[in-house]
C-alpha cells in the first residue's frame, strides 16, 4: 500500500510540473495580448501559481522517494537478517 502510495505521490509531482509548464507557457502567450487590467489579473495570479505549483510538486516529490526507499530499505534488512 505505502509503494502505491508512494507512486502516486510521484506521479504527481510530475504532473504538477507539467501544469507549471503548461503555466508558464500561458503566462508567454498572455503577455502578447494588449494590455488590460484582466490580462495583468491573470499575469500576476500565473506569477503567484508557478511557484506554488513547483513547491509542492517538490514536496510530493520527496515524500514518494522517501516513501520507496524506506520500503525498499525494509526489505534489505529483512533479508540481511535471514
Amino acid at each position: 500500500m505505502k509503494k502505491t502510495l508512494a507512486i502516486v505521490l510521484c506521479l504527481t509531482a510530475l504532473v504538477l510540473i507539467i501544469s507549471a509548464v503548461a503555466t508558464g507557457i500561458n503566462l508567454i502567450f498572455i503577455s502578447m495580448r494588449p494590455e488590460t487590467i484582466s490580462v495583468l489579473n491573470v499575469m500576476m495570479g500565473d506569477i503567484v501559481l508557478i511557484p506554488l505549483l513547483l513547491a509542492l510538486a517538490k514536496i510530493c516529490f520527496n515524500k514518494g522517494r522517501k516513501m520507496l526507499e524506506i520500503r525498499s530499505n525494509t526489505r534489505v534488512s529483512k533479508e540481511e537478517t535471514l
